[in-house]
């Protein structure tokens, strides 16, 4: 069941690691906006750094995204997929450069894998507890209704750990800060409505990992 998780984030990180070729121009309205108009949201812990600036985007990425795997031949994937450029810094991290434009193809992109991931949860037979799942735009909150007995008797749990971190890895490369990430995973009964758990990410991330063990 973990294996879902796993391939969902392994969905993202090629995203990253190897974005269509297709470049789309910036339009007329971002070419025209003035060349002080900056957005910068950067993480101070070393997760992940995003620079919005005029026409393009920064984003620094952590070795630990990239478990086993060779970040210089990471980077040489990313610069024959489009990127603009694709550095590895000292610090053992990697600087993504890319228009505006494809930094938003890459959210779109993201967003329709988290999406087909919780169809996902909720039309596969290894969830079976599992009847819907909502969510709002930005991947903060999640609500899933589930068969109460049945999920409480199951290792569908798995479930919140794939909202989880698959909420906060979108919400990082959409530009928030890491000391900011925030997903709330609700649980509620199918029958009654109520709700019946609550985890957020990552405050509950180490008591979960405690459970786990």
């Amino acid at each position: 069941m973990k294996k879902n998780v796993a391939t969902l984030l392994l969905l993202m990180l090629v995203l990253i690691a190897g974005c269509s070729s297709n470049e789309v121009k910036n339009s007329n309205q971002e070419q025209s906006e003035k060349a002080d108009e900056v957005e910068k949201s950067e993480d101070t812990n070393g997760a992940v750094a995003v620079d919005k600036g005029l026409l393009d985007v920064e984003i620094t990425i952590p070795v630990s995204f990239f478990p086993d795997e060779d970040l210089n031949e990471v980077a040489a994937n990313a610069k024959e997929s489009g990127m603009k450029s694709a550095t590895v810094n000292s610090d053992d991290t990697i600087t993504y450069k890319m228009s505006k434009a494809k930094h938003k193809e890459l959210m779109t992109e993201m967003k329709n894998n988290l999406v087909e991931y919780t169809d996902d949860l909720v039309s596969n037979d290894e969830f079976s507890s599992i009847k819907d799942i909502t969510y709002d735009k930005n991947f903060k909150e999640f609500s899933m209704v589930v068969d109460q007995e049945v999920f409480e008797n199951s290792f569908d749990g798995f479930a919140v750990l794939g909202l989880g971190m698959a909420g906060m890895f979108y919400q990082l490369f959409d530009g928030v800060h890491a000391d900011k990430l925030d997903v709330t995973i609700h649980s509620v009964n199918e029958a009654t409505g109520e709700r019946i758990g609550t985890v957020n990410y990552p405050k509950d991330m180490e008591d979960l990992g405690e459970n786990e063990d």
